[in-house]
C-alpha cells in the first residue's frame, strides 16, 4: 500500500508508503488519500489524526514522470480531481490534524503538511515550493497556505526562488510548530495528537472553521482560481522545458512563454 491507514486509539496515522520515491505522489495515491481524509473526517471514533511519510521523508511533490500531455480543459479536471479533492477534504476536517515532517516535504508535499493545522519536524527536515523550476505556479492551495502561516513578502520570496528552507528556520518563519532530533517527529506528533485527543473535538472542530473564514478568501475560492492557472501552465514552453530538465538532470532554459 502507498497510503497506509492505522489506528492507535482514538488517533488515525495516515503514511504516505513509497519510500523508493521519497513518497512522490502518483494519481492512484492521491486518490487514496482523498478516500482515507474523508473516511477519517466522519469517524467519531477518530479524534485526532496525524499525516507523515515512510522512509526519512515526508513527500518530495508530485511524480513529474507521469506530468505534461494534456490540453486544457483535461489539465483543469485532472486538478480538480487530484490535488484539490483530497485537500479539500484535508482542509475541512473538523478534527486536529498534525503533520510529522521528516527529510523533504516539497512542492505539493509542503502544501499536504501545512494544510494540517501543526507541524512537527525532524532537524533536517528541509521545505521547498519548487514549481517554477518546472514552470508551473504552486497547487494545491500552496500560496494560499504558505500566506496564512508567514505573510505575502516572505511567502513571495520562497514561491518565487524555489530556495529550500531548513527545520530551524521553518520554526523560526511560522511554517513549523516544534523541531525535534532525526526520527522523533512521528512521537512529538503522536504526543500532541493523544493531547487533542482528550479536549473537546467538536468544539475544536468548530473554532478550526472559524480560524479558516479568519483572513480573506475561503480556500474553496482560493483553489477554483488556481483551476483556472494552472491548466494554462501546463501548456506552456516553460514547463515542458523544466520537466524535460528535470527529467535530463540539467538546469533549465526558460524562454517566458
Amino acid at each position: 500500500m502507498t497510503i497506509e491507514l492505522t489506528r492507535d486509539g482514538a488517533i488515525a496515522i495516515v503514511t504516505l508508503n513509497r519510500p523508493e520515491r521519497k513518497n512522490a505522489l502518483t494519481w492512484e495515491m492521491r486518490q487514496d488519500l482523498q478516500k482515507y481524509f474523508t473516511e477519517l473526517r466522519f469517524d467519531d471514533e477518530v479524534r485526532a489524526i496525524v499525516v507523515t511519510g515512510a522512509g526519512g521523508a515526508f513527500c518530495s511533490g508530485a511524480d513529474v514522470g507521469n506530468m505534461g500531455g494534456r490540453d486544457l480543459r483535461k489539465s483543469r479536471q485532472m486538478l480538480q480531481s487530484g490535488s484539490h479533492a483530497y485537500m479539500r477534504v484535508l482542509h475541512n476536517i473538523e478534527k486536529p490534524v498534525i503533520a510529522a515532517v521528516e527529510g523533504v516535504a516539497v512542492g505539493i508535499g509542503m502544501s499536504i503538511a501545512m494544510a494540517c493545522d501543526m507541524m512537527v519536524v525532524g532537524k533536517s527536515a528541509r521545505f521547498a515550493q519548487v514549481f517554477q523550476r518546472i514552470g508551473l505556479a504552486p497547487d494545491g492551495g500552496g500560496i494560499w497556505l504558505l500566506v496564512r502561516r508567514i505573510g505575502t513578502p516572505l511567502a513571495k520570496e520562497l514561491v518565487y526562488s524555489g530556495r529550500f528552507v531548513g527545520a530551524e528556520e521553518a520554526v523560526k518563519l511560522g511554517i513549523a510548530n516544534h523541531m525535534t532530533e532525526d526520527g522523533s517527529a512521528l512521537d512529538k506528533a503522536l504526543e500532541l495528537a493523544r493531547q487533542f485527543a482528550t479536549g473537546p473535538t467538536y468544539a475544536l472542530g468548530l473554532s478550526k472553521k472559524l480560524f479558516n473564514l479568519a483572513d480573506g478568501p475561503s480556500f474553496e475560492d482560493y483553489l477554483e482560481m488556481e483551476s483556472m492557472v494552472q491548466p494554462q501552465l501546463n501548456n506552456t514552453v516553460d514547463h515542458k522545458e523544466g520537466v524535460a530538465a528535470f527529467k535530463e538532470k540539467r538546469k533549465p532554459n526558460f524562454v517566458g512563454r
